[in-house]
């Protein structure tokens, strides 16, 4: 018998921190959020735990190796748009590399910002989740009806 159970995408979101700033990347050619800025990130690929798959995305945009022990999950949000999602957002302040833009075919440009001056154009979730990590907020959910 066939199960047509609800699935529920996964993604894990780092938060660089460095000197009170956070990385952030404008997203290009992408076909979501272009021009606008977010943070590395990608989908869970199945079978694999969020600290892993956090490291591998940050190998794969920023060309950094992240230690699993300097790796600390500060956020959970259960978010709403065109479909349901769940994220996870990982910071790190401590990586091995520098940090280089290892996809210019998806991201324009890639720069430090300080946490209390973001540029206006961070995508709206991703500006909330920075929020929460300030505020130490560990759970929300984005985009639902009030």
């Amino acid at each position: 018998m066939t199960s047509n159970r609800f699935k529920l995408p996964s993604a894990a979101h780092l938060f660089l921190i460095q000197d009170g700033s956070v990385l952030l990347l404008r997203r290009f050619n992408t076909g979501y959020e272009d021009g606008n800025y977010s943070v590395v990130a990608g989908h869970l690929n199945g079978n694999e735990q969020v600290k892993a798959a956090m490291i591998r995305e940050a190998q794969e945009e920023a060309g950094i190796a992240i230690d699993p022990a300097d790796l600390h999950v500060v956020g959970v949000m259960h978010r709403r748009s065109d479909d349901e999602r769940i994220d996870f957002f990982l910071v790190a302040k401590k990586w091995q590399g520098q940090v280089e833009n290892r996809e210019p075919h998806k991201c324009d440009h890639l720069a430090w910002f300080p946490l209390d001056d973001l540029p206006e154009n961070v995508i709206p979730y991703v500006r909330r989740a920075l929020e929460n990590y300030r505020a130490q907020r560990w759970f929300d959910s984005f985009g639902w009806p009030p």
